[in-house]
């Protein structure tokens, strides 16, 4: 059987790196070809951030940073073709996600949006390969909030007949997915995971992160702002919900800190960051799984930071944490595997979303194809 390839292309609200998967999807389960990431310049990262608040002169930047982050992607893709021997015209398609610079979600039956940049016609035309982006806005044109997507995938591939599972991905926002045995999924966002620590750890220590947050581990927490904090009117929101980092972002840390600036030592704060999403990825599944049934596994950058797994091993006793490599996925790579599937989707004029965790009225086709 000839080889089914797709590349799936993803850079997350934490804007450190561009991650890059190549997959064979002509066998069950897929296999993973190759793996590249390659860091994001803090020039560009810091552009990323300051676009997702409003600012001047955003359209140049916006024009600056499509084309950049569309050259790095191709970049990225020669790359990872190159350390697997793979010519680019064996290729089916590209799904790239892009680089997210507003997500404002549908709410009070007010149409939202979702923009990220990353120009797909520049990634066609250079490489020569059909490219698939804009995967959120169609959702949202059917009334969904346009993401979480991922779900979908972990509906696809971590489904088990047998036992209900719940993925929680820890990128700069966390978002968990309850796969019931019986077959209904549930997903949404649960509020910051990495992005406020990043942020903070990067304006007192001068770090891109806090490296197995040995910063937060030298903290204590406060409980009164950890319970203003969770006072913010989205963890008690109903879902479907998403959000990003013009809801959670440093100046909004700073105005809900102010009055604790005098007391608390940084470290006490970046403990608190980290109890914050802890609290609040528990929160959240202590109300779809009171019996404590359901196996936890673990994906995103988060699930390398020890302070926080152990954390959460802790806060959601009984429950076993591992991560998705016990279920032959590592978790380093699932969201970017998901949106080589998502573009498999497409090309295959197969839905990609689920309306029961986006919100959107019926299935629909994401992404737009740009022809290589």
């Amino acid at each position: 059987m000839s080889r089914q390839l797709y590349i799936g292309l993803m850079s997350g609200t934490s804007a450190d790196s561009l991650d890059a998967a190549l997959v064979d999807f002509s066998t069950l389960p897929l296999k993973v070809v190759n793996t590249y990431s390659l860091p994001i310049a803090k020039k560009t990262r810091n552009l990323i951030h300051q676009l997702a608040i409003a600012g001047n002169n955003e359209i140049a930047h916006l024009r600056q940073l499509d084309r950049e982050t569309a050259l790095l992607s191709c970049k990225v893709v020669r790359t990872l073709c190159q350390q697997a021997n793979c010519q680019l015209q064996s290729i089916i398609a590209i799904g790239s996600h892009g680089q997210t610079i507003r997500h404002y979600p549908t709410k009070n039956h007010e149409t939202g949006y979702s923009l990220q940049v990353g120009d797909p016609n520049i990634i066609a035309e250079n490489l020569g390969v059909t490219t698939i982006s804009d995967f959120r806005r169609r959702d949202i044109a059917a009334g969904g909030q346009g993401a979480p997507l991922a779900p979908a995938f972990h509906n696809a591939v971590f489904h088990s007949k047998n036992k209900d599972r719940i993925i929680l991905n820890l990128g700069g926002i966390a978002n968990i997915t309850l796969l019931t045995k019986s077959g209904k999924v549930i997903g949404y966002d649960t509020g910051p995971a990495n992005g406020l620590m990043d942020s903070w750890c990067q304006k007192h220590q001068g770090k891109p992160y806090d490296i197995d947050g040995k910063w937060a581990s030298e903290g204590n927490t406060n409980n009164k702002l950890l319970e203003q904090l969770l006072a913010h009117p989205f963890f008690t929101q109903s879902f479907p919900k998403s959000t990003g980092r013009e809801e959670y972002n440093l100046p909004w840390l700073e105005q809900e800190i102010a009055s604790f600036k005098h007391t608390l030592k940084p470290e006490d704060i970046q403990a608190t960051l980290l109890q914050l999403t802890v609290e609040s990825i528990a929160n959240a599944i202590e109300q779809h799984d009171q019996q404590a049934s359901a196996d936890l596994y673990l994906c995103g950058g988060g699930t390398h930071n020890p302070a926080l797994f152990n954390a959460l091993i802790t806060r959601l006793k009984p429950r076993r944490l591992a991560s998705t490599e016990a279920l032959g996925i590592s978790p380093d790579w699932v969201e970017a595997i998901a949106f080589a599937w998502l573009a498999k989707q497409t090309m295959d004029k197969a839905a990609g979303n689920l309306p029961a965790v986006t919100g959107a009225n019926r299935d629909v086709i994401l992404g737009g194809i740009y022809l290589g």
